[in-house]
């Protein structure tokens, strides 16, 4: 295919570049955008990694040392040129809460687990990548997708609210720190109130006049310039302190088998939520429009900047969809502008850590709260609130459990009602009868809206899903009830069979007995429109096929019943 769309490279090709795809076949006149796309991505990144370090427990250069990792690894094995890989505020709340299990936040032994964790989740991401399993991606429907994130962010929202109440952090379950904080209100800090909400007001009115404003590191400024001018460290407003410039070696975490064990399962949990939240980003932000997006070569990207980060000493790195957009929005066009927004950060940490000092944590408290509701889809809600209540039941279930249990806990419990809701939902599947469309040839679902015609002692029957053993049993009541309601004795049975896109062994036995009486009680048994190949084979594979016989499937229902309508009649 031509690539329509000018962007670096697409297509066939694209697939073929090993590595650094996004810079294959890069043009002179894409650089400008590229340097723009990556200041203003350095600009909104370096405040929102060093809030992200603190929100898991880790130093500001810990942040930046992830930020390194996503984007070089990302760069040169993932597949999307404005995917944006780093440290995520999605995730960071999740892992750190299972690391708290094992050892004390900030302590050296607690840093040495966050990095095992990080190349266990590398691992995971790059196999799912080279084995082609994006599908995963799919298991968290949407409504759970958005509780999920309602409960992440209320977790962040908590966690912060002390630096910028200038409390101390209560310890214990959600609910307890929310009413210990309660309690102690007016004991807050009036200076710390006021950067925390400051820097939350400057980034949002910010983003309301152009998304490319970096509001972020303005508030940070203004912060940082407001603790040195007021004096405000004699008042009562903490700032970060010394900031470490010293550069990671790259070394493999030493752990207790005890530990890892202990972190296999939070590794997954993560490894599903980086999965979605890619797949996401990369899909809601192609590469070409004209190409589908390649999901796996994204997982081996992410993956690979959790294995560096990892071997750096840092922790899980994540897709982020905000500071993606801001590549595309600024006119990046490559894995260069993620490049140069490295560059920067890396002359910072040379040249400009003991600038960082001087900045509150009450600020990086507000940069997270912005954080935290800007990851609300408030709009998504109330419409799944409108238009499907039971789903909604899926949100509150999924943010409660997240909020109230511990929260890789709550991920798991999120992850679990997805996938019994995708079961709920198939085993719901229940056989329509079809109707002839008066004057054509087509059979349709009977339905009062639209009046249809019915041929004597034919049944036509479809079933809108794949037969497998959660709906098996209730497809075949479902038959047999059909045949026994129908006006006149019934001598021909035809499935429409457009739904049934996979037949598993347990369904297959069923629909084999189910043959078998139609065929005793002297009712045809036939087969029209199966489309799947893959029912085909099964059809083939069970014996379903030799068992109806010669003849007996159509490419339409209205074959089907000149062809065997008079031998049914016959017959009987």
């Amino acid at each position: 295919m031509a690539n329509t769309s000018g962007s670096p490279g697409s297509g066939l090709t694209a697939r073929a570049w090993p590595v650094f795809r996004s810079l294959q076949a890069y043009r002179p006149q894409f650089l400008t955008g590229d340097l723009f796309a990556g200041l203003t991505l350095a600009a909104i990144a370096i405040p929102e990694q060093m809030a992200t370090a603190r929100l898991g427990g880790f130093a500001p250069q810990i942040g930046f040392f992830a930020y390194l990792a996503g984007s070089l690894a990302f760069a040169a094995f993932g597949s999307n040129r404005f995917l944006s890989c780093g440290a995520d505020s999605t995730i960071t709340p999740i892992f750190a809460g299972g690391l708290l299990a094992l050892a004390a936040s900030g302590s050296p032994e607690y840093l040495t687990l966050a990095a095992a964790l990080a190349l266990m989740v590398g691992i995971a991401l790059v196999a799912a990548g080279i084995f082609r399993l994006g599908w995963i991606a799919d298991l968290l429907s949407v409504p759970v997708t958005t509780g999920f994130l309602a409960g992440i962010s209320v977790h962040i929202l908590i966690s912060q609210l002390p630096g910028i109440l200038g409390l101390p952090a209560p310890d214990g379950p959600m609910l307890h720190r929310v009413a210990v904080l309660a309690a102690h209100l007016n004991q807050s800090n009036a200076f710390t109130l006021l950067i925390g909400f400051g820097v939350l007001a400057v980034i949002a009115i910010s983003e309301r006049i152009d998304a490319r404003i970096p509001g972020a590191l303005v508030g940070l400024v203004l912060a940082s310039a407001a603790v040195v001018l007021f004096g405000l460290e004699g008042r009562g407003v903490s700032v970060l302190g010394t900031v470490s410039a010293t550069w990671p070696s790259l070394a493999l975490p030493n752990i207790s088998a005890g530990h890892l064990t202990g972190l296999m399962s939070l590794s997954l949990i993560i490894s599903v939520v980086v999965m979605v939240q890619t797949a996401a980003t990369t899909r809601a932000f192609p590469s070409d429009p004209d190409e589908p997006p390649d999901v796996d070569r994204d997982f081996i990207g992410a993956g690979a900047g959790s294995l560096l980060s990892g071997l750096i000493g840092a922790f899980p790195v994540n897709a982020s969809p905000p500071r993606t957009a801001v590549v595309r929005e600024t006119g990046g066009r490559s894995q260069l502008a993620g490049l140069v927004a490295g560059v920067i950060v890396i002359a910072l940490l040379a040249f400009g850590a003991a600038l960082l000092g001087r900045i509150p944590n009450a600020a990086l408290g507000g940069v997270l709260l912005f954080v935290a509701l800007r990851i609300i889809r408030f709009s998504q809600i109330l419409t799944i609130w409108r238009q499907s209540w039971g789903e909604f039941l899926l949100i509150v279930a999924t943010a409660a459990a997240i909020i109230v249990l511990p929260i890789e806990q709550g991920v798991a419990v999120g992850i679990a009602l997805s996938l019994l809701h995708g079961i709920w939902s198939t085993t719901r599947a229940r056989v329509m009868v079809f109707e002839r469309v008066p004057g054509t040839s087509i059979w349709w679902p009977a339905s009062a809206d639209l009046p249809g015609e019915r041929e004597p002692g034919i049944v036509v029957a479809g079933f809108p899903a794949p037969l497998s053993f959660l709906n098996a049993y209730d497809f075949r009541r479902d038959i047999l009830d059909a045949l026994q309601s129908a006006p006149q004795p019934a001598r021909l049975l035809v499935l429409e069979a457009t739904g049934i896109v996979e037949i598993d062994f347990t369904s297959a036995q069923i629909l084999r007995d189910l043959i078998r009486r139609c065929q005793a009680d002297g009712v045809v048994f036939a087969v029209a429109r199966l489309e799947s190949v893959r029912a085909q084979a099964a059809m083939a594979r069970f014996g379903i096929k030799e068992l109806l016989g010669p003849d007996h499937s159509f490419l339409s229902v209205e074959e089907a019943i000149r062809a065997l309508g008079k031998k049914g009649q016959g017959a009987a």
